[in-house]
């Protein structure tokens, strides 16, 4: 029902949102290439744009249904569409790394306005991975999605990035044809590779998880702390979990309490160290109390509205018990929760009318 917390920081540490292609050996596709051609098999919204022209600059965007941070950045990017579309901007929602297009066309529908710019389908008719995932992001070593591409007047790639670091000034210089390429070129290659380091102290690190090797851990942690200072939260959350494999609770809670105080308003955060504490196996001591604090402030930055944080305190409320509070919470959790998630919900206040704690991953 929920990622644990240390896939989910995992997966912030690898600088990607869903790892789904390895790195090649050596980029054929930079900044400053000519960009490759479009190939997509059936544009599912706006005119089709057959080739770049001179007379508009592209944003050709990859993205997924599936991708949690891809839906989160499309409104950005409808944003900026909107302001500079009468300016000669294109924007084309490329998806890619999709198991069933078929969902493709209600997704975009059910954005609605939020989502009005073009969105193609890749083209898999001769290339089982698609033509664009292959020749524009495998190409270019971009192996996460969502991952945007500037092109210019020229037909040559000026930006590659995340779209939510894609801001009006960007544009604004590469359609006023100001935009230094060569410049961005040094920095976008500079940013590789230090990703490539961080990618690389990323799988140590993990590799170190797997194994409990709790030693190797903490100097992966280490290292990466000094080369990333900004990661250092995400990387304390990863030492909260070396802590509780070491078994050392009393420093492990310390920890979380920490990292709670210091981000009352992280909904995300407070409920993954819930979350952790409440459900993960062989812990032998769970500081509940702390684990009760840190779900009701998830709740209370969230305003009550999210099923799952609400299903969170609820299951911290029993194990503490309050199991009329948690029958009440559970229930607040399956008014408001989408049909596809009011089964297990429904399971689970079931299970609490009974008195009986229902297993996390049921």
């Amino acid at each position: 029902m929920k990622n644990s917390l240390l896939l989910r920081t995992l997966t912030i540490l690898t600088g990607v949102a869903l790892a789904v292609a390895a790195l090649t050996a050596e980029a054929k596709l930079t900044v400053g290439d000519p960009a490759p051609k479009l190939q997509v098999a059936k544009w599912v919204q706006g005119d089709p744009v057959k080739a770049f022209d001179t007379n508009h600059i592209y944003i050709v965007e990859f993205w997924a249904t599936w991708c949690g941070p891809c839906r989160a950045s499309i409104p950005h990017l409808n944003e900026l569409w909107q302001k500079f579309k009468d300016r000669g901007l294109i924007a084309i929602g490329q998806d890619v790394w999709e198991q069933n297009d078929d969902g493709v066309a209600p997704f975009v529908k059910k954005m609605g306005d939020q989502m009005t710019y073009r969105v193609a389908l890749d083209d898999k008719s001769q290339e089982t991975n698609g033509f664009m995932a292959v020749n524009w992001m495998k190409a270019a070593e971009q192996n996460g999605i969502p991952t945007a591409f500037i092109v210019n007047q020229q037909g040559r790639i000026a930006w590659i990035g995340h779209p939510m670091g894609l801001d009006e000034k960007t544009l604004e210089d590469i359609l006023a044809g100001r935009f230094d390429i060569t410049k961005f070129a040094a920095e976008y290659e500079s940013q590789q590779q230090a990703q490539a380091r961080e990618m690389e102290l990323s799988k140590k690190l993990s590799q170190a998880l797997k194994n409990k090797d709790w030693d190797a851990a903490e100097a992966a942690i280490a290292e990466m702390k000094k080369s990333e200072p900004a990661m250092s939260d995400s990387l304390d959350t990863v030492r909260f979990s070396i802590l509780l494999g070491r078994k050392n609770y009393a420093d492990a809670y310390k920890l979380a309490g920490s990292l709670s105080d210091a981000h009352l308003k992280n909904a995300m955060l407070q409920n993954s160290l819930a979350w952790t504490i409440a459900t993960q196996p062989e812990l032998e001591k769970r500081d509940l109390a702390l684990a009760e604090k840190m779900a009701g402030r998830a709740n209370e930055a969230t305003k009550g509205k999210e099923p799952a944080i609400l299903d969170t305190l609820a299951r911290v409320q029993f194990m503490n018990g309050k199991t009329n509070e948690a029958v009440a919470t559970e229930q607040k959790a399956l008014d408001i929760a989408p049909d596809e998630q009011k089964a297990f919900l429904k399971k689970f206040l079931t299970s609490y009318q009974e008195g009986k704690l229902p297993k996390a991953d049921d």
